[in-house]
């Protein structure tokens, strides 16, 4: 944390929630929640094998979008928002983490076991996300909940259906 701190030159703790928090969470978030439709869909449609392909592919390809786009659409100096690299680098490995986490149960070569093991996952992931924002957003945790879940729900739903046709 303290090296964090000093790689976004946070000098206090609004300074590090704009500079590091907001970034991660908002990586988090896009690779948790983006991933979701190309992952159950390649499930339900292929496999686990197929499934496991696109959560690579989406989780590296997401985190490298991401990191580029938070590093080029603010260098900071206008919003105080910190070092452009060291903003985007924070984004695009929380997008990244957040795709992989859930795609890894596809290793699992039984796919209804491996769609119930990533299940648990993502709902651990939407659990950490709206621990994060009760944290450091100061907002409310079951609204949080509500928020962030809605949005998975949505996501896997789409890519459910896609899937089945």
């Amino acid at each position: 944390m303290r090296r964090m701190q000093e790689l976004s030159g946070a000098r206090d703790p609004d300074t590090f929630v704009l500079r590091v928090v907001q970034p991660a969470l908002v990586g988090m978030i896009d690779g948790t929640v983006s991933t979701l439709a190309p992952i159950f869909a390649a499930a339900v449609y292929s496999g686990s094998h197929a499934a496991l392909l696109v959560g690579l592919a989406t989780a590296l390809g997401a985190g490298v979008s991401m990191g580029w786009s938070e590093a080029l659409s603010d260098t900071g100096e206008q919003t105080d928002r910190g070092p452009a690299i060291v903003r985007g680098a924070i984004t695009g490995i929380a997008t990244t983490l957040g795709g992989l986490f859930h795609s890894l149960p596809f290793l699992i070569p039984a796919r209804n076991t491996a769609l119930a093991v990533a299940g648990v996952v993502v709902a651990i992931e939407l659990f950490t996300i709206a621990v994060v924002r009760s944290r450091y957003l100061h907002v409310p945790l079951p609204s949080s909940l509500i928020a962030v879940t809605t949005g998975g729900v949505i996501v896997v739903g789409i890519g459910a259906a896609i899937g089945a046709s």
